[in-house]
């Protein structure tokens, strides 16, 4: 259907912007195809396609204005959203919204979407910390580090948990206060240009410091940062920067086993399992790193999930304009979730911690939502 659309032999129909939509781009079946066809690549050009002749729904339209365009660009108007919603939440009006149900009277999509909104840190994340931070022994290697955008108002502790966990091992971790949101959700949505935009100005800013990797406790982040390369190929001016920049990225969970743990853990007594998040296992084909590194820590009991590699339904904006698709999903998810009797589910996504909070919520189940990095940073206080 893309190349019958891009050859001008097939018209660019609402039916064909409905398929197009309806894919998670989990990159599953990338996984699966004994050819290596790039799918990813592929739909996410039939995404830019469909956004540049407007062919997109009004809603989707809308969200990518507002979300897309307008808000996560810009680091200070990512806060100034953020700052509102935290005041929502903090009012109680969240809460009283949540409990009256009220939004069920528009719709349920509308009442299951308010329960998704993350929660806000009291403080942000760049805020709080220096450019550079040392290790007060030894140094082994030097780091930068993605704050990221939703990551640095919505995971803040998460944030903290793996500077600490790096300083224990004795990196010294580099934070530019300039740099920007990665440009993952806009590839993804049709929204390449924009996506260039932002990795130009994050190479540019990365570039000013000296690091021997650069770690990303996001997977859609490092996933997207991985393919700079790969999306400034045709910029004379950035290309060969943008593909030694992508070299140099790291998912956290993998920078950490390539290294080796200095520090050792102390027994965390949990029955956890791991979902894999679609952008690490399925595009950048990490899977067994988080499960070692979670391994590493005495006491744990680790049970495999059933269908870890299947997509939970968030992807990327997928839970907000396709959400009854995405509750779908989820709730096989879910299922799979409770048969293994966790404590903890770990997940390395931010889109996949709040999917699987939300699903645990609904199913009530006594469970929390965890990434690996923050159950070794505890090993290390306990």
């Amino acid at each position: 259907m893309i190349h019958s659309v891009q050859n001008n032999n097939l018209k660019l129909s609402d039916i064909f912007v409905d398929e197009m939509n309806f894919c998670l781009d989990c990159q599953a079946c990338e996984t699966a195809c004994p050819a290596g066809v790039r799918y990813g690549e592929l739909l996410e050009e039939a995404r830019n396609q469909i956004a540049e002749e407007h062919r997109e729904p009004f809603g989707l339209r809308f969200l990518k204005k507002i979300f897309l365009k307008d808000i996560l660009p810009s680091s200070s108007r990512t806060k100034l959203a953020a700052k509102l919603l935290r005041l929502y939440q903090k009012s109680g009006l969240e809460a009283a919204v949540d409990q009256s149900e009220i939004l069920r009277l528009f719709s349920e999509r509308l009442h299951g979407m308010h329960q998704l909104l993350p929660t806000i840190n009291d403080q942000f994340f760049d805020e709080e910390v220096a450019e550079v931070l040392s290790p007060d022994e030894e140094i082994r290697g030097r780091v930068g580090f993605l704050s990221g955008c939703i990551m640095n108002v919505a995971f803040v502790n998460l944030h903290h948990d793996v500077i600490a966990v790096l300083l224990a091992n004795g990196y010294e971790v580099v934070i530019p206060k300039a740099q920007v949101c990665c440009g993952s959700l806009h590839a993804h949505n049709g929204e390449i240009e924009m996506a260039k935009k932002l990795a130009k100005i994050n190479i540019d800013v990365f570039s000013r410091f000296r690091f021997d990797a650069l770690v990303v406790d996001s997977a859609g982040c490092s996933a997207f940062m991985k393919e700079y390369g790969k999306v400034l190929q045709n910029d004379l001016e950035y290309s060969e920067r943008a593909k030694s920049f992508s070299l140099k990225v790291k998912d956290i969970t993998e920078f950490l086993i390539e290294v080796g743990l200095k520090k050792k853990s102390n027994p965390v007594r949990k029955k956890v399992t791991y979902h894999d998040a679609c952008h690490l296992v399925h595009t950048q084909k990490i899977s067994q790193q988080p499960r070692r590194l979670i391994e590493t820590i005495p006491g744990i009991e680790l049970i495999e999930l059933p269908e870890a590699t299947w997509c939970c339904g968030s992807a990327g904006i997928y839970n907000v304009v396709r959400h009854a698709d995405s509750m779908k999903i989820l709730e096989r998810k879910m299922t799979n979730i409770q048969k293994t009797g966790a404590d903890i589910v770990m997940a390395s996504n931010p889109g996949c911690h709040f999917q699987l909070q939300y699903g645990i919520k609904k199913a009530a189940l006594k469970m929390e939502v965890m990434h690996p990095i923050s159950l070794l940073a505890k090993s290390y206080l306990s």
